[in-house]
């Protein structure tokens, strides 16, 4: 059953991230993926928040935890993208953009899961 779940979470979080980067697709400039910034960043921050305040304040079976933070963020986000398309942008020579996304998808990644945690723990405050 959890294999099912996973997988249907799964799909609907790839066909998110495919939406969104349909419709950001106008904003995307010739280098920088700006969709893959923005998916990975929301997907950094929904984890924690979705982990430690909703299945908190909602408690639900395991397996539908699983299927969230696997199957429904975890195809939503992606790692292999964001490496793809820095070794794509270092082979047309543009090794600055090229870092500018690493440290954005690094440190915006980390910043976004602690402010995900910050939000959880004063909501569970509150």
């Amino acid at each position: 059953m959890t294999y099912l779940l996973v997988g249907i979470a799964g799909f609907i979080g790839s066909i998110l991230r495919f939406t969104l980067s349909l419709v950001l697709s106008p904003f995307h400039p010739t280098v920088l993926p700006v969709a893959t910034i923005f998916v990975n960043l929301i997907g950094c921050f929904c984890l924690p928040f979705i982990t430690f305040y909703i299945f908190k304040k909602y408690p639900i079976h395991s397996i539908y935890q699983t299927a969230i933070n696997t199957g429904l963020i975890g195809s939503f986000t992606t790692f292999s993208a964001v490496s793809l398309e820095t070794i794509t942008m270092f082979e047309k020579h543009h090794f600055f953009l090229g870092f500018i996304y690493i440290l954005i998808s690094l440190f915006g990644g980390i910043s976004m899961c602690r402010l995900g945690l910050l939000v959880a723990e004063k909501k569970e405050k509150s």
